[in-house]
């Protein structure tokens, strides 16, 4: 039990239905579902439309989707790929041409086709009670009465405010400057929009006006989308992977060409470094995690693409005797190369999410996102919409499993995942925050497993992140821990920013719902 003398949360705990996500509004419009016949699944769509208003700058229609959900319609985890693929007429070849080594961030070429829609239309569609056009309902009126900005959200709009230029300046800027924390913002084109998916479903979305609009804007910015890229959208429904842990749980992600099986790597190699033997605040633990960080994320780097493309080596992420071998590269004081290639491995063999469950027996990590915050930048000039940067996850390199196709879908980010107890808990959970997101997964279940610590207190504690040659480390961790780190070897700075934002609800065997929901963001955990 946490120190009620001590300015913390508590989790929530409820009999009927609970959800976490990361701002209020969408968390309470995501209940309200609930209460009126929807289930989890339900919740979680209606409070994923309710986030493009509530943080535009971390999500939108015109982004992509993941879901695990555990459904009372259907046998065991299903897994839903919702990510959206490269315009058919680019390749690599094409950039190369051109003498773009590199996908630029807030380009045109780092934008793929957007996924979520689909999704969002067949999850509610299979596995909710109210349907897409109940589901709408809220986020329509919000749209065109406006939501108040809170302070998060208002800092990260601030943060990123000058890559919005042109259209989005018009839809996403208060008069040239950001939306301050009070501050009302309105999207009544977007309500538009809704209205169509409402209307339609997702051919409101892929086969309308509204993809008129998005593919010439996208090709007055030098795109080579087609009316085809967007008709042709589906979301795939994908076997899960599951990952037994010590203590007999396990985790489940979904497979590539996310990067679930980043995070079960990275799990698998803390249990094998034995990295509970340090206390959860401790120099050893996060040098340990970082250097994990290295090889989970190089394996990742080398090996991850989409799987309809070239084949997946999972025995990498997800063979004990091997990853228990590779294990042994992991020690205090030493510090691995940054780029680790395959050669290494042949020695040895901004974004939204929501969690949600119901007493019924229902279940949904959904993550949703435009990747980088605003995305691309670039907006679609009639709609407003924010064309995300998901192509930017491709790599130019030939042959490489992530290379550029069209057709194709980049590497992801974004991972929902749920954990099972042997006793029948079940924990739909997630980390938003970009690359972290698979660090993120592995520390959370590392203080709740490793560590013995509570939900809200596992979601609380510091965080670490080595990535991209740079460890850094949040203000909770002591001075002395930082100086450590910096005699060892590595390059430390200071957060910048919080290190990514958790969610997670936990339906413990009892049948009693438990909440829990990361302060980092503005959001909460809500139950009835």
């Amino acid at each position: 039990m946490r120190d009620f003398q001590q300015p913390e949360r508590s989790e929530v705990f409820s009999s009927n239905g609970m959800i976490a996500t990361s701002h209020p509004l969408a968390a309470k419009i995501g209940l309200d579902s609930m209460s009126k016949g929807g289930n989890a699944i339900d919740a979680a769509i209606t409070a994923a439309l309710m986030l493009v208003l509530c943080e535009p700058q971390s999500t939108g229609l015109f982004g992509d989707a993941f879901a695990i959900i555990k459904s009372k319609k259907a046998k065991g985890i299903i897994g839903l790929n919702g990510s959206g693929k490269a315009p058919m007429a680019l390749t690599s070849d094409t950039l190369l041409s051109r003498n773009i080594k590199e996908i630029p961030l807030e380009s045109v070429h780092s934008v793929t086709v957007p996924g979520a829609v689909s999704l969002f239309e067949e999850v509610a569609d299979k596995f909710g009670n109210l349907g897409l056009k109940e589901l709408c309902t809220q986020p329509i009126k919000y749209a065109e009465e406006g939501v108040v900005v809170s302070p998060r959200v208002s800092f990260d709009w601030e943060l990123n405010s000058k890559k919005l230029l042109g259209s989005s300046a018009k839809f996403y800027l208060d008069s040239g400057r950001p939306y301050k924390a009070g501050s009302l913002f309105k999207a009544p084109m977007q309500a538009e929009v809704l209205r169509q998916i409402a209307a339609h479903g997702s051919k409101g979305f892929y086969q309308s006006d509204i993809t008129t609009d998005l593919v010439s804007s996208l090709k007055e910015f030098g795109g080579v989308h087609s009316l085809a890229d967007f008709e042709n959208v589906k979301v795939q429904y994908v076997d899960p992977t599951y990952a037994e842990l010590k203590d007999g749980s396990t985790l489940i992600e979904l497979p590539p060409n996310g990067q679930g099986l980043t995070a079960i790597m990275m799990k698998k190699l803390m249990q094998f470094c034995n990295i509970d033997r340090f206390s959860a605040g401790s120099f050893e633990r996060v040098h340990l995690e970082a250097e994990i960080a290295k090889v989970a994320y190089a394996a990742r780097n080398n090996f991850i693409g989409d799987p309809n493309f070239s084949e997946v080596k999972q025995n990498i992420f997800l063979d004990d005797a091997y990853l228990e071998q590779l294990s042994r590269e992991v020690s205090v004081g030493k510090l691995l190369n940054d780029n680790l290639e395959d050669e290494f491995f042949s020695r040895n063999k901004d974004t939204v999410l929501i969690c949600a469950a119901d007493s019924a027996g229902n279940a949904i990590s959904l993550i949703f996102s435009t990747f980088h915050a605003f995305g691309s930048g670039l907006c679609s000039k009639k709609y407003g919409l924010l064309f995300h940067n998901r192509g930017a996850g491709f790599v130019l390199k030939k042959d490489h499993p992530n290379e550029l196709m069209g057709g194709k879908r980049p590497l992801h980010t974004i991972i929902p995942a749920i954990l099972q107890e042997k006793n029948g808990s079940i924990m739909p959970f997630g980390v938003m925050g970009g690359q972290y997101q698979a660090n993120g997964h592995a520390r959370i279940l590392s203080n709740i497993k490793d560590y013995g610590m509570g939900f809200q207190e596992a979601l609380n504690f510091p965080r670490s992140f080595y990535f991209d040659g740079v460890l850094n480390i949040e203000k909770g961790y002591k001075k002395d821990i930082t100086e450590k780190l910096s005699k060892v070897g590595y390059t430390v700075q200071e957060a910048s920013i919080p290190i990514g934002g958790a969610q997670l609800v936990r339906v413990d065997s009892s049948g009693v719902l438990i909440g829990a929901s990361d302060p980092r963001k503005d959001g909460c955990a809500l139950g009835y």
